[in-house]
């Protein structure tokens, strides 16, 4: 691994708050503990395939930028996390996908009844943990983020004209989808220190969050299952419609969007359809165009980083952003 890669890594940006990182993971097997077997078979499933728990890192970052970290920081930290892993839970039931990190997802291990359930049981227990804090602030907002979480799959539900979906509607998705819990992970971080720097880091991680999400579309064209852990072109598979092909669209000839029309009609479509229309996509700069567009929200995340004290926090922070645009899985 060279020196820049290094630098970036997930393990790297985590390492000013490596302590804090795992006893918010101890938090997380504590607030999803079950006196139910079943509900306890699938949680030791879902914490063996756990990912590498970014918006808690995120969260206890803005809090050692701005103040400092405590207890209430900590479960922070599991409440968002267990947000993420409800929404992965859900996601993966209504796409019908098979593996998640390499392994199988709970509605393919268990069943899509059970992955339904879970994703609720999951929920209401960040829920209760919320309430037991005591505190309105970030009961308020992660009321607020559940909310644009839920709208944000809804519009990705009902988004099937693929000639017709602009990049604005496009982002107005995963901002709702993705940037949100990302963007309230910071703002929950930010109450560790004065009220001045809610705002930009709410805004930071709604570009970060934006640019992440963007980046994970373009890897959906571009790297093989070996690195993402789930199948490759999925996306294309499901019919899902992303920024590298709503950019491409305007530039293709009559018979590439009849192909594309072809490939979203397609019940089951053919991996051969799939690289066709990957190769046209790359061909009519779709792909340029996504990666030009999350540097652009790379610029406006760092940019919010300028209101915060500087330090080794804050550089994580920044460090972030070049891990989000640079990954490769």
């Amino acid at each position: 691994m060279d020196s820049r890669v290094a630098r970036f890594s997930m393990t790297a940006i985590q390492e000013p708050v490596r302590s804090e990182l795992d006893a918010v993971f101890g938090e997380l097997r504590r607030v999803v503990h079950a006196d139910f077997p079943l509900v306890t078979q699938v949680n030791e499933h879902l914490l063996r395939i756990r990912g590498k728990m970014f918006r808690p890192t995120l969260l206890l970052l803005a809090a050692q930028s701005v103040g400092k970290i405590g207890r209430r920081e900590l479960t922070l930290g599991a409440i968002v996390e267990l947000i993420h892993v409800a929404t992965l839970v859900h996601d993966d039931s209504v796409d019908h996908s098979p593996l998640r990190r390499g392994q199988p997802t709970v509605n393919a291990e268990f069943s899509h009844e059970i992955a339904v359930i879970m994703g609720d049981y999951l929920y209401s227990r960040a829920i209760e943990e919320l309430v037991g804090l005591g505190s309105l602030e970030p009961l308020r907002i992660m009321s607020r983020v559940t909310n644009e979480l839920t709208v944000g799959e809804m519009r990705e539900v009902v988004a099937h004209d693929v000639l017709g979906f602009s990049q604005d509607e496009y982002e107005q998705l995963i901002r709702a989808k993705t940037a949100s819990l990302m963007a309230g992970a910071c703002e929950l971080g930010a109450l560790a220190g004065d009220d001045t720097f809610r705002e930009p880091l709410k805004q930071y991680g709604l570009s970060l969050g934006s640019a992440f999400q963007i980046v994970d579309d373009l890897l959906d064209y571009t790297a093989p299952e070996s690195a993402t852990g789930k199948p490759s072109s999925q996306d294309l598979r499901e019919h899902k419609i992303t920024l590298p092909l709503i950019a491409a669209l305007p530039h293709m000839s009559g018979e590439e969007r009849q192909q594309v029309e072809d490939l979203m009609a397609s019940p089951t479509p053919e991996t051969g359809e799939i690289n066709a229309i990957i190769r046209i996509v790359e061909a009519r700069g779709g792909i340029a165009a996504a990666r030009e567009r999350a540097q652009e929200l790379a610029l406006q995340a760092e940019a919010e980083l300028d209101a915060l004290p500087p330090g080794r926090a804050r550089d994580a922070l920044r460090d972030c952003i070049t891990y989000s645009i640079e990954r490769r899985r």
